[in-house]
């Protein structure tokens, strides 16, 4: 059981968005402040502001894979082709689990419509699928994090 995961949860159940409960998890152990990371994550809810395309808890993840494996003090080009590579990975290990990383597709409603909006509400798509979706985007940053540290 992941502590990351039970924190990122417990963010996510106060109602920050999922990019800010998955950030915000790895911001401190990266030298982020835990209240900027929320607030540069603050909007990506929804799949960006609510347009239902690329989840939250995907950008939120991407923003904690470049903090913890980019470096900024090494060959740019180089650290861009490593970072894209294991955003990849991501985006591979994550699509494995849940078949997309679009939120439209994740919660099987637009929540940039109305209806779509209305309807996750209805179903209250935002606990039962959004907060499994958190707790799976953290746990493949720690896997893949362990796994970088054992490749070094």
């Amino acid at each position: 059981m992941s502590s990351k995961a039970e924190k990122a949860a417990v963010d996510f159940g106060k109602g920050f968005n999922c990019s800010q409960a998955v950030l915000g998890v790895f911001a401190d152990e990266a030298g982020l402040d835990k209240k900027l990371a929320m607030k540069v994550s603050s909007g990506f809810g929804g799949g960006i502001a609510r347009s239902g395309d690329i989840c939250g808890v995907v950008t939120g993840a991407i923003m904690a894979l470049g903090l913890k494996f980019f470096l900024t003090e090494a060959d740019i080009k180089q650290e861009k082709a490593k970072i894209y590579g294991i955003v990849a990975e991501f985006e591979n290990r994550f699509k494995k689990r849940h078949g997309s990383i679009l939120c439209r597709e994740l919660l099987g409603y637009d929540v940039s419509t109305a209806d779509g909006a209305k309807k996750i509400a209805e179903l209250d798509l935002h606990n039962k699928v959004c907060a499994g979706l958190v707790w799976d985007a953290v746990e493949i940053v720690e896997e893949m994090s362990v796994q970088g540290q054992k490749r070094k």
